[in-house]
């Protein structure tokens, strides 16, 4: 019982940890140069650029 209780706590602080960060990326405008770099390579690909 003590191990699945450990198990949880620590799946929660992982996730939460993981939301926090993706926060954190989109606050600090990350979305945006992750987006730039994904078109630039899609372009790339297909070469319509």
């Amino acid at each position: 019982m003590r191990t699945k209780r450990i198990t949880w706590i620590v799946t929660c602080i992982l996730l939460l940890l993981g939301v926090g960060f993706l926060v954190f990326g989109a606050l600090n405008g990350e979305a945006e140069g992750v987006f730039r770099k994904a078109v630039t390579i899609c372009m790339e690909c297909i070469g319509l650029g």
